[in-house]
């Protein structure tokens, strides 16, 4: 997959010039690409997109979603807690005026990836879904997952760092499901529920 021809002929698709694409572009893989970033990275992103491609036919505003996909984790500070917040602003200001693209959407859609909560637009449920997958590996590739998270999150000592991270996990299984569409509740929610108590149980 190759996400630069992903990106380019989305923002060629609403709207933009060339040099525009080319500039933004190197802007993207630079935030991505910072040695801060274990999980939230170019990799993550590729993930996301994988699933856009199966599910592409049921979302109703198919350039919205991607375009959410790739900025969505934009700002990405592990001390931080409004990174989503940032990262809407931060898609918002770099579409120029005349783009046939639904602003509102996007701006919406990223910042529904900070709580991962049903919503009542059907394509923010798909957007969360893509961002959620990674909870439903196999254990073996969930473990690299969090191993990433605590890597970002190494400012942070264990003592702090443990029960924040058994906390905001203990909040998925609270819900009455993990994920937002019947399609990804069928076929993962088991497993990412499986695998969290897993990490639940490493942590205490």
């Amino acid at each position: 997959m190759n996400l630069k021809e992903i990106y380019s002929d989305l923002l060629s698709n609403i709207g933009f010039s060339v040099n525009e694409i080319q500039q933004n572009w190197l802007d993207l893989e630079k935030a991505y690409s910072k040695k801060s970033r274990h999980y939230h990275n170019l990799t993550h992103l590729k993930e996301m997109i994988a699933s856009f491609e199966v599910y592409r036919d049921k979302l109703e505003n198919p350039n919205e979603i991607l375009f959410s996909i790739f900025y969505h984790d934009f700002v990405y500070s592990a001390s931080k807690k409004d990174n989503e917040l940032k990262s809407a602003e931060y898609a918002l200001a770099v579409l120029p005026e005349n783009v046939s693209l639904n602003k509102q959407l996007v701006f919406d859609a990223i910042c529904a990836t900070q709580q991962h909560q049903q919503n009542e637009i059907g394509d923010i449920n798909w957007l969360i879904d893509f961002d959620l997958k990674i909870l439903a590996k196999d254990w073996e590739d969930y473990k690299i997952y969090f191993q990433q998270i605590r890597k970002e999150y190494r400012i942070y000592p264990d003592f702090l760092y443990k029960p924040g991270r058994a906390k905001a996990l203990k909040h998925f299984l609270e819900n009455e499901f993990i994920f937002q569409t019947n399609e990804f509740r069928s076929l993962y929610d088991e497993k990412a529920r499986a695998n969290i108590e897993n990490e639940i149980k490493l942590l205490s």
